[in-house]
């Protein structure tokens, strides 16, 4: 069984090739453009792909072509309401790490059951809304702590989820938050660090905010990540390169990858820009 780092170390050359062929069906370093491959070598990679695809046949896919320059793929809502627990038990079988995005809001206890339940398929990291408060987000990381154990594994992390990066200042206030974003990130990750979580999920804007107030060993895992102007649902949103200067330690990105052209050649540039 593979285990996930939570803090990404830089690939040597015979790891890199290890990590190549990690997916049966990827594509080797013959098959991959050579610039990319060099850097595969040279430095760590904090690209997670954002599976945002309706079925698992066009998930697995997209891992089988892009598997080489990723770190992780993320399994969010649509893909596990459509293709159920096996597409994660699939793409754990090919070597992939899995981000499991769920975003469990619910009383402790049936948190806590959904983390078990998590770590039984092998997730390397899941997420929980850190607005539903203290006691849950304890009872999840207390979950994920002792059902590992219990595996005699290593826990996933979990990220605890601040403001959803499609809110602006007028949508916070909307649903009864304080207007201002920033202070309201900045509330619910000390929170979530004083509730024991090791990593957070924030928008890359609010990434050189939080370094300045969180432990240095806490994760900070960024969607909102765009290569051009933003068209879409995503208010705050950096480059890769402008969110891992600010301090950021993995970069979601779904829709400058999957939706290119040519999703290899797309994913390949981006982990190529980011030496």
């Amino acid at each position: 069984m593979r285990h996930f780092s939570p803090n990404p170390k830089p690939l040597k050359k015979g790891s890199a090739v290890k990590y190549l062929r990690g997916f049966p069906h990827a594509h080797t370093a013959r098959d991959t453009n050579p610039a990319a491959c060099l850097h595969l070598f040279q430095m760590r990679n904090p690209i997670i792909l954002a599976l945002d695809v309706p079925s698992g046949s066009q998930a697995v896919e997209l891992c089988r072509e892009l598997a080489p320059a990723l770190g992780a793929v993320k399994i969010g809502s649509e893909l596990f309401t459509s293709a159920g627990p096996e597409i994660v038990r699939e793409i754990r079988l090919s070597g992939l790490n899995v981000f499991l995005d769920l975003k469990f809001h619910d009383i402790p206890n049936t948190v806590a059951k959904a983390i078990t339940a998590a770590v039984q398929l092998d997730v390397q990291m899941l997420t929980i809304h850190t607005s539903g408060g203290s006691e849950m987000m304890k009872a999840a990381e207390d979950a994920a702590q002792q059902s590992a154990a219990s595996l005699g594994v290593k826990p996933p992390l979990v990220l605890g989820v601040t403001v959803l990066t499609s809110l602006d200042s007028n949508g916070i206030s909307e649903i009864g938050f304080q207007a201002n974003v920033g202070h309201q990130v900045e509330r619910l990750a000390a929170l979530a660090v004083k509730s024991g979580l090791r990593g957070l999920v924030c928008s890359p804007l609010e990434v050189a905010l939080l370094r300045q107030i969180i432990p240095a060993s806490i994760q900070l895992v960024t969607p909102g990540i765009r290569i051009g102007p933003s068209q879409d649902d995503q208010k705050r949103t950096l480059t890769p390169n402008e969110a891992l200067a600010a301090g950021a330690n993995w970069l979601v990105i779904g829709r400058p990858i999957y939706a290119a052209e040519n999703p290899g050649r797309a994913a390949e540039q981006i982990l190529a820009s980011l030496v």
